[in-house]
């Protein structure tokens, strides 16, 4: 069903606005009326990676008027596979700063809000008040369910992407809209996956032209909830599959008895798995950092070193002397019997969050001499062996 325009017309464009945005003016659906929408739209997207950068630029070429943009993160030399916005020139620099001067190149009839920090539940309800949409395409469950919660309670629509290797999905929530349609992100999943069985594009990888796939989905999905034209995706979920070439089309309903969203939880990490409250799982387990390990190394006093990611990882850096094995539900009763109640090891993955969860499995199971790799195959990288490659 069509919704009414989310956002009312700004006044007359002027005659550089009307070159620049003819071929939608020419467009019934959206002509002069619904680009002085756009124009006067505010639109806050989550992150500026793989798909919030071909979504920027998508809704500031559209001429969505403002943009507010959050993340804390800096342009690595591993996001130029597909956070098309960032270039060479960029890398080091904060996020937000390498898209705001992206889109300044891009159209400078855009004004670009930025917030370098990461999102967190005593900012985003008041932040979230500031825009009349939200753009979500962030890596991780935890983030996912904060924005979904926080966009019932400032009762804002919110555009949905997510990605993984081959395949992507995109999808409207809004709590509050009208006509009895409403629904929130926790109708299509009320609980959230086991850490192991939801990787991050981090460890798991993405084919990087999926991005702009999903990403023009969502920037789409914006103009039209802002304009008001055409059928939004709230109540459907698109699942694209890059390898196949094909999409489907999954219902997404209201779920039967939930529990209203009355308030942010306590922690969302808690919530997703990822952690202890208030902390992290490899500050509570046993460590070793890189410099002693290699000096053990040096000295002949080598552990046995245990790298948990998987094979494609391994492919690109790995440890000298570890042994690969990848990360299963029955891994660490694997590593007991083969190696004993009282065997030395280091386990390792690529930052020390994985390796971390290992080695607690580890403990649990009654062996003591177990100690989680610090920083891990990256810690290595940067301050070992720096000629090795990186991710």
């Amino acid at each position: 069903m069509p919704l009414s325009a989310l956002v009312a017309p700004a006044g007359e464009l002027s005659r550089d606005e009307i070159n620049r945005y003819s071929r939608h003016l020419l467009i019934p659906n959206v002509g002069m009326i619904g680009q002085r929408r756009l124009k006067n739209a505010k639109v806050l997207v989550i992150g500026a990676g793989g798909l919030g950068s071909p979504t920027l630029l998508y809704l500031a070429a559209a001429g969505v008027g403002t943009i507010g943009i959050i993340d804390f993160d800096r342009v690595d030399d591993s996001n130029l596979q597909r956070q098309v916005i960032h270039g060479v020139d960029t890398v080091g620099e904060l996020k937000v700063d390498s898209a705001k001067k992206a889109i300044a190149r891009l159209n400078p009839f855009v004004q670009v809000d930025t917030y370098s920090e990461r999102l967190e539940r005593d900012i985003a309800i008041e932040l979230f008040s500031r825009y009349d949409l939200i753009m979500d395409g962030t890596d991780n469950f935890a983030t996912r369910y904060l924005v979904n919660d926080a966009c019932v309670l400032a009762n804002k629509p919110y555009v949905w992407g997510s990605i993984f290797r081959f395949e992507g999905q995109a999808s409207v929530f809004w709590e509050n809209a009208p006509n009895g349609l409403g629904l929130n992100y926790r109708d299509l999943y009320p609980e959230p996956p086991p850490p192991e069985m939801a990787p991050s594009c981090s460890e798991g990888g993405v084919f990087g032209i999926l991005c702009a796939s999903i990403a023009s989905i969502m920037a789409t999905e914006a103009v039209k909830l802002i304009t008001g034209i055409g059928e939004p995706l709230l109540g459907r979920l698109v699942v694209y599959d890059a390898l196949d070439m094909r999409y489907r089309e999954l219902p997404v309903r209201r779920l039967p008895n939930r529990q209203p969203i009355t308030d942010l939880a306590e922690d969302y990490q808690l919530l997703c798995g990822l952690g202890l409250p208030r902390g992290d799982t490899a500050d509570a387990v046993p460590g070793i950092s890189v410099t002693e390990l290699k000096n053990r190394m040096d000295q002949n006093e080598m552990p046995v070193l245990i790298d948990v990611r998987e094979p494609t990882e391994w492919d690109i850096v790995h440890i000298p002397g570890a042994i690969l094995m990848a990360r299963s539900p029955a891994a660490a009763q694997t590593l007991r019997q083969r190696y004993g109640a009282d065997a030395n090891l280091v386990i390792v993955c690529k930052s020390g969050r994985r390796s971390a969860e290992v080695t607690a499995e580890l403990l649990n199971l009654g062996m003591r001499n177990v100690r989680n790799l610090e920083g891990g195959v990256l810690a290595w990288v940067k301050d070992i062996d720096p000629s090795l490659p990186s991710y």
